[in-house]
């Protein structure tokens, strides 16, 4: 078995050629011998293997520093394990001149201690908030356009999947209501009925878990018969100053009730600071605004509204949502929100408006928010269930991909399946 002793100086005994492959000091200051073999050789230097397996730990010899310091400086250096050979190149490999390249990027990434030690975004579940659909019902439903996805019920699913959720870290929440059509109406005055859905699951929630963050969506269209985001007239007009009067006392509705952030998702002019008056009016200074800032116009949000039965009854939502082709106006849009009070600005869709986070995050101090939405939630799991890509890996590229643009936190139901992932649990 290889020794991982150090040589040290020592008289031979008459006669006898001894290699020491163990001393202790003896009580006249001399070095003993422990054991010795027999066959004569010249002074070798013990190698030290440290991936050699022993059937228990090395002793120590009990040497001082000194005496370990004066073997070495007599020239009796232990041996480590060899240079390893250099590895060989498939056969027929061209044999070239190395490059004089004084920078290789790919030394930094050679392995995967280095790459974690230099790794530039990290993701975790505090940066997830989860979106969690709810109704009256007592069951919870499959919503088919987004597997894994259900409308909880209220009482019973959403306390089960909050305490899920919480397991694995995630401590933030967003509710969406499904609300019955026969409390839908043109103005959406269900919307701040302080014994409505929202805020009865808040209320629940914040009794069963005090510490968890419960953002809100502020906005008509779960409420509204003709399924816009605002009131229309009977021209086809969304009416903003409307609108925006009855989102504020929705979003006082919805503090009232426990709501730690009220997030208008309407995309009404004005409305972030007409909310942060009526907060403060009532007393609800503490409760934090998350702006819908740069919500476009997209065709990704179609699983979302049949999990809410929510598709406008005619037309688009193309006059108060933004244009997909349009970025300048992302930041008309974040001077104002910055300007009426608001805490978080958000840009939905997420993965496709990667370079809208980035302008947002270069040019606002705040925290930045990213939706992933239905829509990229479904193709992902779409592609999973049909092999064309790697579920898992996907999942975690495209959330990391959010966060590396410059997003603090992200809207997305693999919230609690990344977490998981992160926390090296099964799906």
């Amino acid at each position: 078995m290889a020794s991982s002793i150090v040589n040290v100086p020592f008289q031979a005994m008459k006669g006898v050629d001894c290699h020491y492959v163990g001393l202790k000091p003896s009580t006249s200051s001399k070095f003993s011998c422990v054991k010795t073999a027999i066959r004569v050789r010249s002074p070798r230097l013990f190698v030290v293997r440290a991936s050699e397996k022993h059937d228990g730990p090395i002793k120590k010899l009990g040497l001082s520093d000194a005496e370990c310091e004066a073997a070495v400086v007599a020239g009796n250096v232990p041996e480590a394990p060899p240079v390893p050979p250099k590895p060989a190149a498939p056969a027929g490999t061209p044999v070239v001149p190395s490059y004089p390249l004084s920078r290789r990027p790919r030394r930094n990434r050679k392995s995967p201690v280095l790459r974690a030690a230099f790794q530039e975004t990290q993701i975790s579940p505090a940066n997830f908030v989860y979106p969690l659909f709810i109704h009256e019902g007592e069951e919870d439903t499959p919503i088919g356009a987004m597997p894994g996805c259900y409308r909880l019920g209220w009482r019973h699913g959403l306390v089960e999947e909050v305490a899920k959720a919480r397991d694995v870290g995630v401590n933030s929440v967003v509710l969406f209501p499904k609300v019955p059509d026969a409390l839908k109406s043109p103005i959406g005055d269900e919307s701040y009925n302080d014994n409505g859905l929202v805020p009865r699951a808040i209320r629940l929630l914040k009794d069963k878990y005090p510490d968890l963050v419960i953002y809100t969506d502020v906005a008509l269209d779960p409420y509204n018969s003709d399924g816009h985001d605002g009131i229309v007239r009977e021209d086809g007009v969304i009416m903003n100053d409307e609108t925006t009067y009855q989102l504020c006392k929705q979003a006082v509705s919805q503090a009232r009730s426990g709501a730690d952030v009220v997030s208008p998702s309407d995309m009404m002019d004005g409305r972030v600071g007409a909310i942060r008056e009526a907060l403060d009016a009532e007393g609800f200074q503490h409760v934090s605004i998350m702006s819908y800032t740069a919500k476009f116009a997209s065709s990704f949000y179609g699983p979302f509204r049949e999990a809410l039965d929510s598709n406008p009854r005619f037309g688009d939502k193309k006059t108060y949502q933004m244009n997909p082709a349009n970025y300048r106006e992302a930041l008309v849009e974040t001077h104002e929100d910055e300007s009426e009070g608001a805490d978080i600005l958000l840009v939905k869709p997420g993965l496709p408006y990667l370079d809208i986070i980035r302008l947002l995050r270069d040019n606002s101090s705040l925290p930045i928010a990213a939706y992933q939405v239905s829509g990229e939630y479904s193709m992902i799991k779409a592609g999973g269930v049909l092999k064309m890509i790697d579920e898992e890996k996907v999942m975690m590229e495209s959330l990391m991909c959010l966060r590396r643009a410059g997003a603090d936190i992200i809207l997305t139901y693999f919230a609690l399946q990344a977490a998981r992932c992160l926390c090296g649990e099964k799906r």
